[in-house]
């Protein structure tokens, strides 16, 4: 009796579940899907042991400002003062623990992915030689802002062709000492930062480095060709900038002075996450915030859909990009690398209980200030601590 009702069950199921594919794959296939998916080769990522097995030293972060501010993605210091930018459009400054609105490039209203373009995004922040900031608005192009008078200065507009293709996405920027030139990315002249999640899931490959000369205000192109380049940093020497390429979990390398002037190479490769901003650190080193991670032992998302194309296609054809993002673990990691590229030590927060979606680490007077794209509040890391 029992094999007659499982067989009848197995058959009912199968029915079902035919009477359902059938609807739902006649759907998909007739839905547009918003991204044109590449095949990613991706190397199996790092095992996490050695430096980067996981601990739980983001935890003993402390939130600061908590629910005051909303994704504050890049932080930079002059003297004890901490500046940022937000998702809401505005260039922050804290002063005693007290924050401020210094300016904003956009207008209201902000809040909704609709708003973003006219809202702007602040996104990487430096500090210039005379204590002005440099912001970059992956919307409205590199500024420069007095963080006295809160007066900003267009110095290169998104609405500039560069050798003839149009800056969609700035994201990230690092000035010589001088001052003179700034290095900087546009993540993508196709994508922008709202759909950051289809850039990284279509593997679009036209991000690009570029130099700013604020002498002659001229922009010329370095690199191209890139897979979301995000953050840059220049060598402690000024010899060669490092740009996190995102989509391929890696870090690349071109010099700007000296022997190999205009060569490119490769810094790190397939690292144990998606790598955002970089920074430098107090001891020579860089500091890497991580994204996402690529889990490994573990099932690593990224890695399972990188070759597979179809899945791509059928997940945003059914979804929106803030659906899938629940999707991703909230694992956050930030690594220290030496001069060279090597692991020194890393942090993790395995279900980002503290740290939720770290973008930046910004090392000032022996604290980790911690940098995040969604969170609404700077999270602080004693290093003495850890």
């Amino acid at each position: 009796g029992s094999t007659y009702s499982s067989k009848v069950f197995r058959v009912t199921f199968l029915t079902l579940a035919a009477s359902l594919t059938v609807p739902l794959l006649g759907v998909t296939v007739l839905l547009d899907c918003p991204i044109d998916p590449q095949p990613l080769s991706l190397k199996e990522p790092p095992l996490l042991t050695g430096v980067l097995e996981p601990n739980i030293e983001l935890r003993k972060a402390e939130r600061l400002w908590e629910n005051q501010l909303v994704g504050p993605e890049s932080i930079v210091n002059i003297g004890d003062v901490l500046f940022t930018g937000t998702a809401d459009g505005k260039i922050i400054k804290i002063e005693d623990g007290e924050i401020q609105t210094i300016a904003r490039i956009g207008r209201g209203p902000c809040g909704t992915r609709e708003d973003e373009p006219t809202c702007g995004r602040p996104l990487g922040i430096r500090v210039g030689p005379n204590n002005t900031l440099f912001v970059a608005d992956a919307y409205y192009g590199l500024y420069e802002v007095n963080p006295g008078t809160g007066e900003t200065k267009m110095l290169v507009s998104t609405k500039t062709l560069i050798e003839g293709q149009k800056l969609s996405f700035v994201n990230d920027l690092t000035v010589t000492r001088d001052g003179r030139k700034i290095y900087f990315t546009d993540s993508s002249s196709k994508w922008q930062r709202r759909d950051y999640l289809f850039l990284i899931m279509e593997g679009t490959d036209d991000g690009r480095l570029l130099e700013y000369d604020r002498v002659t205000k001229e922009v010329k192109v370095l690199m191209m060709g890139l897979r979301f380049p995000n953050g840059v940093q220049l060598s402690p020497a000024e010899d060669f900038v490092l740009v996190q390429e995102t989509t391929m979990a890696r870090i690349r390398r071109y010099y700007v002075s000296g022997l190999m002037k205009g060569g490119a190479d490769m810094f790190v490769e397939n690292m144990p996450g998606l790598p955002d901003n970089i920074r430098l650190s107090s001891s020579g080193g860089y500091w890497v915030a991580m994204s996402a991670v690529r889990p490994n032992p573990g099932f690593s998302l990224l890695d399972f859909l990188s070759e597979k194309p179809w899945i791509k296609r059928m997940i945003f054809k059914l979804l929106s990009q803030e659906t899938v993002m629940k999707f991703v673990p909230k694992y956050s990691l930030v690594v220290e690398l030496s001069e060279t590229g090597s692991y020194r030590r890393s942090f993790h927060d395995p279900n980002g209980v503290t740290v939720a979606y770290v973008s930046e680490a910004h090392e000032h007077n022996g604290y980790l200030y911690l940098g995040s794209f969604r969170s609404p509040f700077i999270c602080r890391l004693n290093l003495q601590h850890v």
